[in-house]
């Protein structure tokens, strides 16, 4: 759906800007996408570290392939939480330390190949677990290390959205810059035929027109995708986060992940007769 936007925003501009028969060959203007795009570059150089800059990368890529957290993907991974709930109810808690130990090498855990691409849930998982096997720790201090380990989660990956939105904001500033370099440009030619005159000065205002259709018509709405990718991703956790205290609580392993299921939202989440099917085919 991201691509489907863009190919609809240039066709919605470019198209207008036909209609009104307006010339192509005039919007291609290379200066002014180098003055523009490369002083944007430059400024993410400056204030965002390199470890921002991957995550920024990977966030618009994720958003451009639509690497969004599916009803499926909940389903997988209610299947596993019940997975292990009914193991540790079976053989004990202590059954669980050699998966929790060593995710990528657990059989259990490769059964369950979406979850494991989610790097952070599985830590969070994991993380948690080994503190429920170890024991001694209250629910509402567990709650409240999750809690942290959450925030701290959002914190981090708020950066990346961040600092694209921060572009987002100087792209019409340094359009206005791009403009204002060309009319120094017009200036000294001031003395040319008009034809020519009208020329610069259009090419000077396509550096305004370009700086503000990338704030406002792509990198704006880019990190606003990249920010409900986060947000769903803090969801997935948050399901985690449900099903464990309600089983550390000693709730039965289908109740926990009732809890689990329920603190899903309503557009993703499975319905009681969808788990129990995804449950029973799992068996």
């Amino acid at each position: 759906m991201a691509i489907a936007g863009i190919v609809v925003v240039l066709g919605s501009v470019i198209g207008g800007y036909v209609m009104h028969h307006g010339p192509l060959g005039v919007l291609w203007q290379p200066s002014e996408f180098i003055i523009i795009f490369g002083a944007a570059f430059g400024g993410v150089l400056i204030s965002t570290p390199m470890k921002v800059q991957i995550a920024l990368v990977g966030g618009v890529m994720n958003v451009l392939t639509g690497k969004n957290i599916s009803k499926t993907n909940y389903l997988e991974l209610l299947t596993l939480l019940n997975e292990i709930f009914q193991m540790a109810k079976k053989d004990g808690l202590l059954v669980l330390e050699s998966h929790v130990e060593k995710p990528e090498a657990s059989s259990l855990f490769k059964k369950y190949p979406g979850f494991m691409h989610h790097h952070h849930a599985v830590e969070f998982l994991t993380d948690s677990a080994k503190i429920i096997i170890v024991g001694g720790v209250a629910s509402h201090e567990l709650e409240a290390l999750m809690d942290s380990d959450l925030d701290i989660h959002h914190e981090e990956t708020a950066r990346a959205p961040g600092a694209l939105s921060k572009v987002a904001d100087a792209m019409p500033g340094l359009g206005i810059v791009a403009a204002v370099l060309g009319i120094i440009i017009t200036m000294g030619a001031i003395d040319g035929p008009p034809a020519v005159i009208g020329e610069k000065v259009g090419a000077a205002l396509v550096g305004t027109f370009l700086g503000i259709l990338a704030s406002y018509g792509f990198i704006g709405p880019l990190a606003a995708g990249m920010e409900t990718l986060n947000q769903d991703e803090a969801q997935y956790i948050q399901c985690i986060k449900a099903g464990l205290l309600a089983f550390e609580k000693g709730l039965s392993p289908m109740i926990a992940i009732e809890f689990a299921r329920r603190s899903i939202m309503g557009s993703e989440r499975p319905g009681m007769k969808e788990l129990e099917e995804a449950l029973r085919k799992k068996k």
